[in-house]
């Protein structure tokens, strides 16, 4: 999916956002924070994708 690099900013605010509520009530390690983490890496890597051109 390709985003411009406004939607992903927004997309990866309430991507961590979510992992930060999640994380309060749920171990880190729980298969709920994982998941979300994994989400926020790849977005995070397709932002950086941005100024690596």
């Amino acid at each position: 999916m390709t985003h411009t690099k406004e939607n992903l900013l927004n997309r990866i605010e309430e991507c961590r956002n979510n992992m930060v509520t999640l994380a309060a009530e749920n171990p880190l390690s729980s298969l709920t924070v994982v998941r979300v983490s994994s989400e926020l890496d790849g977005l995070l890597n397709e932002y950086e994708k941005f100024f690596s051109i």
